[in-house]
C-alpha cells in the first residue's frame, strides 16, 4: 500500500534558524527601525511565507493575564487596521454597553515561535490595545509604558533596562490551579533544592526544555537552576530596554506553562501556592543610561550606587505602600510576605540583608542596577515597570524622620490592608489615572471578598480559584 501524500506544509524550523530570527527581529527593535518599514517587512514576509496559516496577537489586561487572538493570515494582512475584540468580556476593560476595542499591531514585538511546543504554521506579535475612536486604551499598560519610555528617551535621552528573576514551581498533572477545589493542594515533582536536581530527571528535563525555547526565541539566557523550594524552578535572561523585558516576561510564563502542559504538569507563578516552603518572587532590576552609560554607577558610591541611584531608591520606598497593590496583587501574594521565608517585606535597602524590599547588588560600570524583591511573579510586568519608572524618577520625596532612630517599616501583610492603602493614595490616582486605578481596586476588591478575611496558616481554596492567572471562568460565575 501506497503511503498517504502529506496534505499539509506548515512552517517548522529548527532551533537554530528560529534563534537565527528573532535575533534579527529583536535587533531591529533595539535599533528602532522605522515601524512602517518593520510593517512593510512583516506584511511582505507573511504574504510571501506560505507555509504560515494564522497570526497570534498577543495583549494584556489590566491585571496581568496574557490573552492571545488567532488571526488567519489572509485576513490579517487584509485588515490589520481595523482588528476589533469584544472588550467587555475581559475583566477590567469594558462594560457590555461600551465593549468593542480594537488592536494595533506592534510589528517590531514579533517572534517565531517553536513547533514543538506551539504547533506549526504560526506566528506571535504583541498588539496593543486601542478604544473604539483609536486612541490609546487607558488600561492598556504595554501602550502606556511604551510611551512613556519614548518619553524618557526623547525628552531626556534615558534608556530605561529591566531584568526579572522569576520563580515557579513544577506541579503534578494539567490544569492543576483550575483543579485546586476538587484536589486541595499540589503534588510535588521534586525534593530537591537549591541548585540540585538530576540530569534528566522530571525537573531539570523541564528546565532545559524551556531553556531552549527561550534560546530560539532570543531571550539571552544566562543562568538556570532548581530554586530554594522542592520542585522550585528559575531561569535567568539577559536584561533589556523596558518594553522588550516585559514581553519577555510575559512570553517566559507562557513559556514555561506551554513546556509543563506537553509533559503533563503544571508551571505555577503562585506566590505561595505550597504553605511551609519559600515562595515564588520576581525580582526586578532596574538601571538607567544616558548615552551608552549607566547612571546608577558610582565607584566611590555608598554600595558602589551612584547618587541618582539612591534617590531613584528613596522614591520608591517613600511610595512602597501605595505601590503594594501593584507589586502584590493576588490574596496569595501576602502569604509570601512572610519573614520566616526570606520574606523581602521591610520598606528599606540594603546591599547584603535578602529581608529588605530593595537590594543593591555588587555591580560595575555595565551591571550596577537596583534590585525590588518584594514583586510577586503575578503582578502585570508592564504596569509594575510603568509605576517603579514613574515613581523612581518623578515620585514624592520621604519625608523627613521625626525622631533619630526611626522603626523599620513593613509592608501590608494582606490584600485588605494594601487595598485600603492603594485607595486613598493620591499618587496612585496620579500617575494611574483616576478610572484605572478604580477598576483595578475594584477587581482586587472582587477576589478578595471571594476568600476568607484571614490568611491563617494553610492556603484557602479561594486565593487560588479566584486567582486572576488562573482564568476559570465558571467559578467565577458561580460564586
Amino acid at each position: 500500500m501506497s503511503e498517504m501524500p502529506k496534505l499539509r506544509d506548515f512552517l517548522e524550523l529548527p532551533y537554530e534558524e528560529l534563534e537565527t530570527l528573532n535575533r534579527a527581529a529583536k535587533a531591529a527593535r533595539v535599533e528602532r527601525v522605522a515601524s512602517d518599514a518593520l510593517r512593510e517587512e512583516r506584511q511582505r514576509y507573511l504574504a510571501d511565507e506560505k507555509r504560515i496559516k494564522a497570526v497570534t496577537v498577543c495583549f494584556t489586561d489590566l491585571e496581568g493575564r496574557l490573552h492571545m487572538l488567532d488571526y488567519d493570515k489572509r485576513f490579517l494582512l487584509a485588515s490589520s487596521d481595523n482588528l476589533t475584540f469584544d472588550g467587555s468580556s475581559v475583566r477590567g476593560f469594558t462594560e457590555i454597553s461600551e465593549s468593542d476595542l480594537r488592536l494595533e499591531v506592534d510589528w517590531s514585538a514579533f517572534y517565531w515561535l517553536p513547533s514543538d511546543y506551539f504547533g506549526a504554521g504560526k506566528v506571535v506579535v504583541f498588539g496593543d490595545v486601542l478604544d473604539r475612536d483609536g486612541s490609546p486604551f487607558p488600561s492598556d499598560f504595554r501602550a502606556r509604558l511604551r510611551a512613556y519610555t519614548d518619553e524618557l528617551r526623547s525628552a531626556r535621552q534615558l534608556e530605561a533596562y529591566v531584568s526579572a528573576e522569576i520563580e515557579g514551581f513544577l506541579v503534578a498533572g494539567r490544569d492543576a490551579e483550575r483543579r485546586y477545589h476538587e484536589t486541595g493542594g499540589f503534588e510535588l515533582i521534586s525534593t530537591g533544592g537549591y541548585y540540585h536536581s538530576l540530569p534528566q530527571d522530571p525537573l531539570r528535563q523541564f528546565i532545559d526544555g524551556a531553556a531552549e525555547v527561550q534560546r530560539a526565541m532570543a531571550f539571552d539566557n544566562e543562568k538556570d537552576h532548581p530554586e530554594v523550594g522542592p520542585s522550585q524552578f528559575e531561569m535567568n535572561f539577559r536584561y533589556a530596554e523596558a518594553i522588550i523585558a516585559a514581553d519577555q516576561m510575559q512570553l517566559y510564563k507562557l513559556i514555561c506553562r506551554q513546556v509543563a502542559h506537553k509533559m503533563g504538569l503544571t508551571a505555577s507563578f503562585l506566590p505561595k501556592p505550597v504553605t511551609g516552603i519559600n515562595g515564588n518572587g520576581m525580582h526586578t532590576n532596574i538601571s538607567l543610561a544616558r548615552g551608552g552609560r549607566n547612571l546608577f554607577f558610582d565607584a566611590a558610591g555608598q554600595d558602589r550606587l551612584s547618587a541618582s541611584g539612591w534617590e531613584f531608591v528613596q522614591k520608591i520606598l517613600a511610595s512602597a505602600d501605595d505601590l503594594c497593590l501593584v507589586l502584590n496583587p493576588s490574596v496569595n501574594s501576602y502569604r509570601r510576605l512572610d519573614p520566616n521565608y526570606e520574606a523581602p517585606n521591610e520598606i528599606k535597602a540594603s546591599a547584603v540583608d535578602r529581608s529588605t524590599m530593595i537590594r543593591i547588588p555588587f555591580g560595575n560600570e555595565r551591571s550596577a542596577r537596583i534590585e525590588v524583591r518584594s514583586v510577586s511573579p503575578d503582578a502585570n510586568p508592564y504596569l509594575l515597570i510603568y509605576s517603579l519608572l514613574r515613581t523612581g524618577l518623578d515620585g514624592p520625596d520621604a519625608p523627613p524622620a521625626e525622631d533619630k532612630r526611626p522603626r523599620t517599616r513593613i509592608l501590608p501583610d494582606n490584600i485588605h490592608a494594601a487595598l485600603r492603602q492603594f485607595k486613598r493614595s493620591g499618587y496612585v490616582r496620579e500617575i494611574l489615572g483616576e478610572g484605572v486605578a478604580g477598576k483595578y481596586a475594584g477587581l482586587k476588591r472582587d477576589a478578595a471578598n471571594r476568600c476568607p478575611q484571614e490568611l491563617g496558616t494553610q492556603i484557602k481554596n479561594g486565593e487560588i480559584m479566584f486567582h486572576h492567572e488562573v482564568t476559570n471562568q465558571m467559578l467565577w460565575s458561580m460564586f
